[in-house]
């Protein structure tokens, strides 16, 4: 892996970041959507997760290019999840297994820690991703269950793969207010 550096994600990163997230959303199933959103979409995006207090994080190389990028956002909306969390990591298609995933994975556990969560969970698009699936697994995330056929994508069904990993104490105690 080149010299690398992940930081807190600005306004100037959103183009890159469609892009990555373009290009997964035309060829993969990682993501059920099925139109790439624009650079002002992931603008509203990026907004609403910082809003909620939530971290996204940029791969940055020597070169000032973004390789990949990861947040974090509410797993659901009801009170009660407010110690959970979803993540989402996304890699260049021509910077993957280079550890760069691995690497925001990890700054995100940490920032999520500190921030007093509890869960995270990831929501992976289809049963085949065997490099998220791996990369969540190598993290310390558990196979949390099997929703087959969720989605309907390049013609065909797709499943989704939950896995979770307890943060900072996780449920061994009561969560501090």
């Amino acid at each position: 892996m080149t010299s690398l550096t992940i930081r807190d994600c600005t306004a100037d990163d959103i183009p890159a970041i469609a892009a990555i997230y373009g290009h997964w959303v035309t060829h993969g199933l990682a993501s059920f959507e099925l139109e790439a959103p624009d650079v002002a979409e992931m603008r509203k995006r990026r907004e609403a997760i910082l809003a909620g207090g939530y971290p996204y994080l940029v791969a940055e190389a020597e070169d000032g290019r973004v390789l990949g990028y990861a947040y974090a956002s509410a797993w659901r909306a009801r009170p009660a999840y407010r110690f959970g969390c979803e993540n989402s990591v996304y890699v260049a298609p021509d910077a993957g297994r280079g550890g760069i995933g691995r690497a925001l994975l990890g700054a995100l556990i940490e920032r999520c820690t500190a921030r007093g969560l509890r869960l995270m969970v990831a929501v992976i698009g289809d049963s085949g991703n065997t490099p998220s699936i791996g990369l969540h697994k190598a993290m310390g995330f558990k196979h949390a269950g099997l929703l087959e056929a969720t989605g309907w994508k390049h013609g065909r069904w797709v499943d989704t793969v939950l896995m979770t990993r307890p943060l900072g104490e996780g449920a061994t105690t009561p969560p501090r207010e």
